[in-house]
């Protein structure tokens, strides 16, 4: 079910069911570009501002229980953005982990990055596998980066390398199932929450950009016209609040 959120609550009207809270929530973090158009700034300084609420969403989302957050942070499309911003995308893992990862660790967060993460700059990525092994050892919530990710090309690739396997005789073609699928894709070590339940896209716009195509099978969608630097965890729990609403079936029938 698909849902429009055109104005957030205020925490004091959201009552959670705590037996109702998604396990993993998946956010496309939209609208920074427009945010700061709106106040006739540059392009970064939106991203700026929404690294900034990338940390504000991370410890509502870790303080209510959610056990995965995926945030899609660059896609595989992106490179198309001008140079200097994509150098400005580029260097913010570096500048958001510096400051952050201290107070990861004290929320006992655990950073995964999910993606093509050879193609990076090189100090991207040493500001992101240095993350990894800090909070390598953190068992509370997974906040899981899409850098560099799309769900197409993750799609191609889990069918190559299992193509691959089956030729080596590793694999059955016969035996092959969506769950053996889910083993080759890039979310797999997020197991048992490798789907997301919630998908969460900001800034109005209405469309998935090809992002978690498999996993979002039988997500439920909320979209806020609330663009991304503006939203708030009283935002995030209107969206889960909406979830919790929803009668999921599952392709079945309730009786």
């Amino acid at each position: 079910m698909v849902f429009n959120l055109k104005k957030n609550k205020t925490s004091e009207e959201i009552q959670l069911d705590p037996d109702k809270m998604p396990n993993h929530v998946a956010i496309i973090m939209d609208g920074n570009g427009r945010w700061a158009k709106k106040r006739h700034l540059p392009r970064i300084a939106g991203h700026k501002t929404g690294m900034d609420t990338v940390k504000t969403v991370t410890m509502a989302a870790s303080d209510l229980g959610i056990k995965v957050l995926t945030l899609y942070a660059f896609s595989t499309e992106n490179w198309k953005r001008p140079e200097t911003e994509v150098n400005y995308l580029m260097s913010l893992p570096g500048t958001f982990f510096d400051k952050f990862v201290p107070e990861l660790i004290e929320k006992n967060v655990k950073v995964n990055v999910m993606g093509y993460i050879d193609q990076l700059p090189n100090e991207t990525k040493i500001a992101v596998r240095k993350a990894i092994e800090d909070t390598k050892n953190n068992t509370g919530m997974v906040l899981n980066f899409a850098l560099n990710y799309g769900g197409r090309a993750e799609i191609v690739t889990a069918m190559q390398e299992i193509a691959a396997d089956a030729t080596k005789g590793k694999i059955d073609v016969a035996d092959i199932t969506d769950k053996t699928i889910d083993q080759y894709l890039m979310t797999a070590n997020l197991a048992p929450y490798n789907d997301p339940e919630l998908l969460i896209r900001t800034s109005g716009e209405e469309r998935i950009s090809n992002f978690l195509l498999w996993q979002i099978a039988y997500s439920e969608l909320v979209f806020t016209d609330t663009l991304w630097p503006d939203f708030s965890e009283d935002a995030l729990k209107d969206a889960i609040f909406n979830y919790q609403k929803r009668d999921r079936r599952f392709g079945g029938i309730k009786e």
